[in-house]
């Protein structure tokens, strides 16, 4: 399918930037204030986070680390809008999730969210310019811009010459590549990572670290990745470790 064909099939819409004024004043690009998140489990509640507070500045690398179902992946999807809190709230860019309807929330996520996960979730049907492009169709940028900004961004990963490729037919290590582009096509504020190297094998694992660490020094977008892995969380401006529910603030991170 050519990029043309697949701008026809986006619906026409408002663009997303409506400007972010609303965080001005704030020198915190996200903030999560006492957030709790319980699950229904047959007659009784499940509480998987409780009083929960985090807050990331712009360009801030943060880790969250801790072991396998402690709750982390819920936590990114509250910080995402994603999921609902039980209690507390989560602003984003000075944009409270809860306060938002269902349009003007995924507005607000198109222009300040970007995600990267385990997985890379591309569109098998569509190359990597397609893939890259679409959340600033989504976001009402024109075809031409939209394009040009797949284009530049690949190009910032190491796949200018694989525009036209599907995901079948690039690496595990490019595919990655492919989903970090689309997580900054559309310049977010914060880009959140679920083991965003947790299927690479060690050696594309580093590459696509260091990749990312390059980003955020030149584009200052703010990072929350969480992790499994000690070195990535090493690399990271500060780390906090999920137990009981609770974000527990590690020793700051010598990189």
């Amino acid at each position: 399918m050519t990029t043309d064909l697949l701008l026809n099939k986006v619906p026409e819409g408002t663009s997303a930037a409506e400007g972010s004024s609303a965080a001005e004043g704030s020198s915190y690009v996200l903030q999560a204030k006492a957030v709790g998140r319980d699950y229904q489990q047959g007659d009784s509640l499940l509480p998987v986070l409780r009083d929960t507070n985090v807050a990331v500045k712009a360009g801030e690398k943060l880790a969250v680390v801790g072991v396998s179902g402690s709750g982390k992946t819920t936590l990114l999807n509250l910080l995402g809008g994603l999921d609902d809190p039980t209690a507390g709230r989560v602003t984003v860019c000075g944009a409270d999730w809860q306060g938002l309807g269902v349009s003007d929330r995924a507005k607000w996520r198109n222009q300040h969210v970007g995600f990267v996960y385990q997985f890379h979730h591309l569109l098998g049907e569509f190359s990597a310019l397609e893939n890259v492009a679409l959340p600033c169709l989504i976001g009402g940028a024109s075809v031409a811009e939209a394009q040009q900004r797949a284009e530049e961004l690949l190009d910032k990963v190491g796949l200018g010459d694989r525009l036209k490729h599907k995901p079948a037919e690039l690496s595990g290590g490019e595919r990655q590549r492919v989903a970090i582009a689309r997580a900054l096509v559309t310049s977010p504020s914060i880009v959140l990572m679920d083991e965003p190297t947790g299927n690479l094998d060690p050696g594309t694992a580093g590459v696509i670290l260091d990749l990312l660490l390059t980003l955020n020094q030149s584009l200052n977008i703010s990072f929350v990745v969480v992790t499994h892995d000690p070195a990535i969380a090493a690399r990271m401006d500060r780390q906090v470790n999920l137990i009981d529910g609770q974000l527990v603030e590690l020793e700051t991170a010598v990189v």
